[in-house]
């Protein structure tokens, strides 16, 4: 499972493997269909990396595949196709803006309109190697966005967890940084003795797991939920943190995230390869009171 969203009309998107069709599901949870529509000869997709849906209900697809942008309509048909090297995720924005990730380019963040153009780009990468390939590597990200036009972006493999918020123009609003268990071997993976020939030959740097491995935003508070294994942490609309979980299955199971959903009385886990996990949000329950038996 890679990304999970939800439209207005309570309907669940789930990409998953092999990443070339969109699950769609209802509010019940049973699957009503796919984007696109099986063996449609008009709209393909074939690698996506991440998905969002716009305030009109079209679905925004990052085809890392076909070096795309692809935009379907609510009725799952495509409406667009917009070139973008190498697109590892994206973020629906107003204006019929949206704002994309690549490893290909030189900033963190780029805003393109509908019609493909490119408004401005933003966000100053890590330099922590002396490797171009590695600092790629390193600075590879997700990005999320929120009704009041602010985008995140959440580095995937720096050494300390790190988050940052823009407004839609670029400008910084916080920036978060948490050390990690793994900090020290990360760095020491970054220094600039290592070879990093030698480590994609012992295909090292691609087993690095991720730091930060889903996050998600509440729509109305701006409070943000960030997965670092099944560490569950909960930072306020300034960055600051309030709270942090762990998350299980009823069975003790240890669940880490790969997605996350953040609704106004729930919060949903997607966990790969397990499936959706619903829980109630800590911060919404209050305590019931206690029954007093009866003779």
């Amino acid at each position: 499972m890679r990304a999970l969203k939800r439209d207005s009309a309570g309907r669940y998107y789930v990409l998953a493997a092999p990443a070339n069709a969109i699950a769609v599901f209802g509010a019940d949870g049973a699957r009503t269909g796919q984007i696109p529509a099986p063996n449609s000869q008009t709209s393909k997709i074939v690698f996506a990396e991440d998905i969002d849906l716009d305030a009109s209900g079209r679905l925004l697809v990052a085809d890392r595949g076909a070096n795309a942008v692809k935009i379907f309509k609510v009725d799952g048909s495509l409406e667009s196709t917009i070139p973008v090297s190498a697109p590892t995720s994206l973020a629906s924005l107003s204006d019929d803006e949206f704002a994309v990730a690549s490893l290909r380019a030189d900033r963190l963040v780029t805003i393109y309109n509908g019609q493909g153009k490119m408004i401005r780009s933003f966000g100053d990468p890590h330099d922590m190697s002396s490797s171009a390939e590695l600092n790629r590597y390193i600075n590879h990200g997700r990005l999320s966005s929120d009704p009041s036009g602010f985008i995140y972006f959440a580095f995937t493999y720096l050494p300390e967890a790190t988050i940052r918020k823009y407004d839609r123009f670029g400008y910084a609003a916080y920036e978060i940084s948490l050390p990690h268990s793994d900090t020290e071997s990360r760095r020491a993976v970054l220094a600039p003795s290592v070879d990093i020939s030698a480590l994609a030959r012992r295909n090292q740097a691609s087993e690095i797991k991720p730091v930060i491995n889903a996050f998600g935003v509440d729509p109305a508070s701006q409070e943000l939920w960030a997965a670092m294994g099944d560490e569950l942490s909960r930072f306020d609309k300034d960055g600051r943190l309030v709270a942090t979980y762990r998350t299980a299955a009823q069975d003790g199971t240890r669940l880490e995230p790969s997605a996350i959903l953040i609704e106004p009385n729930r919060i949903l886990l997607a966990v790969d390869p397990l499936g959706v996990y619903e829980f109630a949000r800590p911060d919404k329950q209050r305590l019931a009171p206690v029954a007093t038996p009866h003779p």
